[in-house]
């Protein structure tokens, strides 16, 4: 790490506890920055009220995680996934220009991309593009102006892979400005397991170890295809766990059962820590059939890797999900919405557990690229370039202006 130390606010839409794929990766790089010595702030939308139960109308909280300083802001109205946080706006405008002080803003995100087109804040700002907007098509054209606005201002605009910028109409714009920062998060506790999580998974293959154990992990909506799992479990043995909660479970539920499949499937609902990790151990592989380019990455894939469980996902166009875990390197991928094609793939693990040793043992190794002290390292290196290009940029402006 340089000699001075960095000031970093990451402009985030929510925070953990508040479950997600970008919550994670904000709270891990957060977390890792201040770990090599940062002072890392983030700030975020209030979704959970005094009880931590979802929430339209919150209030606003500060608390610590882990050295980093997290501001939930409280919510008046959530309309249409716009919020209304009116302590926001004035709070980015409080923020000073210090030495080495980055603004990191994490998209899609109306709230804080909209405030900080009508704030102009003077800090130096880097955008990490998580996913575009897909499904709501009012909300991606009413966002494209803001979207244009904010990314030509950004010093860099960050992406997890190279596969996904390739796809992308709006990063497509800013090829100049593009770097890749592939999430990270703590292998270490995958990789070494402790011993509540090794004796969670031992009691998994207890139960179920006489067939194989699929696993799927993530929310249930429309983009994770989980239905696809369901329909490749009734061509192959075993005992299918899905660990997560969302709006389609009665409707999945429903599926299973007219297959005659609900005694196959356990429905995990939340896991802790040590149940997620000891289920990947427990694992044959993860399945991993999300089929929509708002899966960008799929952090789940490095969790299962990190643990020696292999991966079969789908190549999604334009997607880094069969970067992360590659086809027949770490993993099977398999043709996108093709149960049949899952199924055949579950069964080259059960026919061939030589293949299945290798693909476990090349995930470990690989999953140590995704970690997050390495992640938070690059990010150090990307702000260095990016108080470099920002003071560049005004020295030439000033220098037109005829400021001395």
């Amino acid at each position: 790490m340089n000699n001075f130390t960095y000031r970093i606010y990451h402009l985030a839409k929510y925070y953990p506890p508040i479950a997600g794929g970008i919550e994670t990766h904000v709270q891990s790089l957060a977390r890792a920055q201040a770990d090599l010595g940062a002072e890392v702030t983030v700030f975020c939308i209030n979704g959970l009220d005094d009880k931590g139960y979802k929430s339209v109308i919150t209030k606003t909280v500060e608390k610590t995680d882990h050295n980093v300083h997290v501001e939930c802001f409280g919510r008046l109205l959530s309309f249409a996934r716009f919020d209304l946080c009116p302590d926001i706006p004035k709070k980015i405008l409080q923020l000073v220009n210090e030495p080495n002080t980055i603004i990191h803003l994490h998209t899609p995100n109306p709230l804080m991309l909209i405030t900080l087109a009508a704030t102009c804040s003077q800090v130096p700002l880097v955008v990490s593009h998580h996913s575009d907007v897909i499904k709501q098509r009012i909300l991606k054209y009413g966002l494209r102006p803001f979207e244009h606005l904010i990314y030509r201002k950004a010093a860099c605009i960050l992406t997890s892979n190279p596969k996904y910028a390739e796809g992308s109409d709006i990063l497509n714009n800013y090829t100049e400005q593009l770097q890749i920062l592939p999430y990270g998060l703590n292998t270490s506790k995958y990789i070494q397991p402790n011993k509540v999580a090794l004796a969670y998974a031992h009691s998994l293959k207890e139960k179920y170890g006489t067939t194989p154990i699929w696993l799927v992990v993530g929310r249930l909506v429309y983009y994770k295809a989980i239905h696809l799992a369901i329909e490749a479990l009734s061509l192959v043995p075993g005992t299918l766990i899905v660990i997560g909660t969302g709006p389609l479970e009665k409707e999945l539920k429903s599926k299973a059962q007219k297959l005659g499949l609900d005694r196959r499937i356990v429905w995990h609902g939340h896991a802790s820590a040590d149940e997620l990790i000891g289920a990947y151990h427990a694992a044959t592989a993860l399945w991993f059939p999300s089929n929509v380019r708002s899966e960008a990455f799929g952090l789940v894939q490095v969790e299962a890797m990190a643990s020696g469980c292999p991966v079969i996902n789908a190549d999604i166009p334009s997607s880094g999900v069969s970067w992360v875990s590659r086809h027949e390197r770490e993993g099977l991928t398999v043709p996108p919405n093709n149960s049949v094609a899952l199924a055949k793939a579950a069964k080259r693990l059960i026919d061939d557990p030589v293949l299945r040793n290798r693909l476990a043992a090349a995930s470990r190794e690989r999953s140590r690229e995704f970690d997050n002290i390495v992640m938070a390292q690059r990010s150090f290196e990307i702000y260095e370039q990016a108080l470099h290009s920002y003071k560049v940029k005004h020295l030439a402006r000033d220098s037109s202006e005829g400021v001395c």
